[in-house]
């Protein structure tokens, strides 16, 4: 028994050094690692301003088309309200890995720039996600909030920009940093375009030593401890969130 278990622990250790150690392989997961954070965040930047406008352009929609005087700036808001529908149907109905072999192939065929594309494509995705988290923070406003702010001389763009958005922002934002993790899991599928993202990074690690263990056990590992770790993060900013509110 003893035996076997030096055995296996001398395995292990043999593997341990092919996949990481020989030849500096252990770079390929902090480089990629490195590009999953770099992707992860510009694309939940573009995602919360994807996800702002569209959310603002919703909500108006449901208060106050019915009120409105007939004219362009009702139209316009009918056509901006349906493809922000649109958009949404598409975004949320179809696979992101999808949407990024589209982008990447199709869009921006000629860029070699693969976290740019990535960042976009994910962007792009997080967006109609991020755009119903923000329309439901705009909808708990209470009415009472808009005709203070009118009541104050602001008209609507100032109500949104002074009084209700910063309030969504601060009702959503555990959510949003939920969002933040979830997207974070998904950009694992960035290697389908060639992008050295993490995944991409044990699954070179992979071809080049035929060993299949321990670079996927690596590569579980550090997003589990991500996750972990930014879980921990969103946990005490809602109790803070919740102690201001006392």
């Amino acid at each position: 028994m003893v035996e076997a278990l030096e055995s296996l622990w001398a395995d292990l250790a043999a593997d341990f050094y092919t996949c990481f150690i020989e030849k500096n392989r252990w770079k390929y997961l902090t480089s990629g690692l490195s590009n999953t954070l770099l992707i992860t965040f510009f694309a939940l930047l573009i995602g919360v301003v994807i996800g702002i406008v569209i959310a603002i352009v919703r909500s108006t929609y449901v208060k106050n088309y019915k009120e409105m005087k007939p004219g362009l700036g009702k139209k316009c808001l009918a056509v901006a309200n349906w493809f922000c529908g649109v958009y949404l149907t598409v975004i949320r109905g179809t696979p992101v890995v999808v949407q990024l072999m589209i982008i990447y192939y199709c869009i921006f065929v000629s860029s070699n720039n693969g976290i740019l594309i990535g960042a976009v494509s994910f962007g792009i995705n997080s967006g109609a996600y991020v755009a119903e988290i923000f329309r439901s923070g705009i909808m708990s406003i209470d009415n009472g909030q808009f005709e203070a702010g009118r009541s104050l001389g602001f008209n609507y763009v100032q109500t949104l920009r002074y009084i209700v958005l910063p309030q969504a922002f601060k009702n959503v934002l555990p959510t949003l940093a939920n969002e933040f993790i979830v997207l974070l899991k998904e950009t694992s599928v960035a290697g389908y375009v060639a992008v050295r993202d993490l995944t991409k990074g044990g699954d070179i690690i992979r071809g080049a030593t035929y060993q299949t263990f321990m670079p996927l056990l690596a590569v579980a590992a550090i997003y589990l401890a991500l996750v972990m770790f930014f879980t921990r993060l969103v946990n005490i900013l809602e109790r803070r969130l919740r102690a201001g509110e006392r």
